[in-house]
């Protein structure tokens, strides 16, 4: 039987603190008046979890374009609670770490599955490297890949991380690879209520070691006509999820992510896409960098690379791995990279700081 939105399961913990409905009620008022900020948050979305509402708002990060609100429905935020509780083995008494803000979606699903599935939940700040007892064991926690690069040699004392919230580049896998716990990457967004896909970084079994996502159960995809992912979840969504990644689908629960649509760049009547380039030059710039296009006379848009950090030379033989139309026309650095409320590069405001 699925459990109900209004319920708190008997098991659930909280900072070691068992808690039914009132009391948590209670402390998160408490939260709300006397927490720190990251406490405020969470104290906010319990408040909203636990009111009479049969929903809550809940805001995009605005990475991909202007963040926006949408309403999603809690018995939807309980039935991903529980695929995903279901697919880690989350059962109830088991220990969750959150680092993650609790006014984003990911944030608030590591409380409601905790909430929902009777899990122990601790709460830290969130930061690039959270500051996490290191002696203490936990069975579940999601990270951020900017988190999972600083926490990587810390991870024995995780059993299952998951990583969301963007690219996981080769070197972060490289620091993760003889890791002990199983680390997956995940695909997902607001709108899909946190993940419906994930694919395993380490310790691969059999196959599992290639570029595919594998969707959760009850999962239907497709692709429409620009070759973008379509998502059947009548679980999650009552409508399918048209998105904005274009994508290669292999089989009936398999898909490969290849960037995204509106990120395109047409220079010279060539399409490219940014997260390929990106891909094929990620182990040969260490600092933090993005692909992007700007406007061109000749080639109606010219592919550009921003680099974070102090303007240096750069080996020109680092882009022979590149096709023709892929090539950058310019490099520009910056010394900080604007970003969104979430903590994602904002491609598009970054690009504004350049002045061009």
């Amino acid at each position: 039987m699925t459990p109900d939105y209004t319920k708190v399961h008997r098991r659930f913990k909280l900072e070691g603190y068992n808690y039914d409905r009132e009391s948590l009620m209670d402390v998160a008022y408490s939260f709300v008046k006397e927490g720190e900020p990251y406490q405020n948050d969470l104290g906010l979305f319990l408040l909203d979890w636990l009111d009479k509402h049969d929903h809550v708002k809940v805001k995009t990060s605005g990475s991909t374009g202007k963040p926006k609100e949408l309403i999603i429905k809690k018995q939807h935020m309980v039935n991903s609670a529980i695929t995903t509780g279901d697919f880690f083995d989350l059962t109830p008494g088991k220990k969750v770490l959150n680092c993650l803000p609790s006014n984003f979606i990911a944030g608030k699903m590591m409380i409601v599955r905790a909430i929902i599935l009777g899990l122990e939940l601790d709460m830290v700040q969130p930061s690039a490297l959270p500051r996490i007892d290191y002696e203490k064991d936990y069975d579940f926690c999601a990270f951020t890949p900017m988190q999972l690069k600083h926490f990587a040699k810390y991870l024995k004392s995780i059993k299952t991380v998951i990583v969301g919230g963007g690219r996981v580049s080769n070197h972060i896998k490289s620091l993760i690879k003889d890791k002990k716990p199983n680390v997956y990457e995940t695909y997902g967004m607001t709108e899909t209520i946190s993940h419906i896909a994930v694919r395993r970084l380490n310790n691969f079994e059999g196959n599992e070691g290639d570029n595919y996502f594998k969707t959760l159960p009850n999962i239907t995809i497709s692709k429409d006509d620009r070759s973008c992912l379509v998502i059947d979840a009548p679980r999650l969504s009552d409508e399918k999820i048209v998105t904005n990644d274009i994508v290669d689908i292999y089989s009936e629960n398999q898909f490969e992510w290849l960037g995204r649509f509106d990120n395109a760049i047409n220079t010279g009547g060539v399409k490219v896409y940014p997260e390929q380039i990106e891909e094929k030059l990620q182990d040969h710039i260490p600092e933090q960098f993005f692909i992007d296009g700007i406007e061109d006379d000749t080639l109606g848009y010219k592919v550009v690379m921003v680099i974070e950090g102090e303007e240096r030379e750069l080996d020109k033989a680092l882009f022979d791995a590149l096709g023709k139309y892929e090539r950058p026309k310019r490099v520009y650095f910056v010394d900080k990279f604007k970003e969104t409320s979430s903590g994602k590069i904002h491609r598009a405001k970054t690009i504004q700081t350049l002045g061009l």
